[in-house]
């Protein structure tokens, strides 16, 4: 064989195959149900503590935790599960597959090229961005439905269908992409979670440790350094997303809303703990089944 045509068939080998993207989403979609079933409930204590304002409605994420069983029954943890179950597939896929191809992108085409840590953080915050016109709408809704306490009369939404529905009738379709803004801003930081999980790996990896075990280790280690770093925009974000939806708006911009979290460095961590505790293990097993998919698919 000549040798144009041998980096011909390399290059073929190299480039990414209908298989390589169908591979791809179906990771990404055991990775998200993965993530929503270990990690709804904490995310549901999370956004209450985030939202409650200054009324103290909850002491900590122990009262947050009996207080929404008692009143509201152990299912209530699982409240807004239906848009994640749904976009949350979606939402990985999206954003493991325009990871994927920002690192080929970083690799020139060629799959077999090493990237350096800099470049894993650049492609994980342009997977941040892309992944956020569909993250949008899916936590703007969950969030509305989170944050609705008492029995089904005195809710504002019956269900997600109803809630999308009255967003759109109040504030027309954009309204679902209210705070688009404040999400591309959190999930930029997604170039530390995946800048951080190449360095985790690097060292698990000089300790002698097998691949299931990197995975699952530096995908726990990745996640809590991440929502350390980008939990103050989360909690700007979710208390932006679920004000009351009316006029005058709560908020007249984004600074009167980080006016209004602003506690000292504790306003930005409200509801800080169940966020970390959920971090290490949803997101080991996240990136773990989705490496596993990705080897054995």
């Amino acid at each position: 064989m000549s040798a144009s045509r041998q980096h011909s068939a390399a290059s073929v080998e190299r480039t990414p195959s209908v298989h390589d993207r169908l591979r791809e989403f179906a990771a990404g979609v055991a990775s998200g149900v993965s993530k929503l079933v270990i990690g709804h409930p904490f995310d549901t204590l999370k956004v209450r503590l985030q939202t409650e304002g200054g009324a103290g409605r909850f002491k900590g994420l122990a009262d947050c935790l009996v207080s929404t069983i008692r009143k509201e029954g152990v299912f209530a943890l699982y409240k807004g599960a239906t848009p994640p179950l749904i976009g949350w597939m979606f939402m990985d896929s999206i954003m493991l597959g325009s990871l994927s191809n920002y690192r080929l992108l970083l690799q020139k085409g060629d799959k077999t090229r090493p990237l350096s840590i800099k470049q894993h953080a650049i492609a994980g915050c342009g997977a941040g961005w892309t992944v956020s016109l569909v993250a949008t709408p899916v936590e703007h809704i969950k969030a509305r439905l989170q944050v609705q306490y008492g029995d089904a009369a005195t809710r504002v939404y019956t269900g997600p269908i109803d809630c999308a529905r009255k967003l759109i009738r109040n504030n027309g379709v954009l309204g679902l992409w209210k705070g688009l803004g404040l999400t591309m801003a959190f999930r930029s930081f997604f170039g530390a979670f995946w800048g951080s999980y190449e360095l985790y790996s690097i060292e698990l990896r000089r300790m002698g440790y097998e691949k299931n075990t990197v995975s699952f280790i530096a995908g726990g280690l990745a996640a809590n350094t991440y929502w350390t770093l980008a939990f103050p925009v989360d909690v700007v974000k979710n208390r932006w997303m679920t004000q009351p939806d009316v006029k005058p708006p709560r908020y007249p911009n984004v600074m009167a809303c980080i006016r209004d979290v602003y506690r000292g460095l504790r306003g930005f961590y409200r509801g800080f703990l169940p966020a970390f505790l959920r971090s290490f293990p949803t997101n080991a097993c996240a990136v773990t089944v989705f490496e596993a998919c990705m080897r054995y698919l």
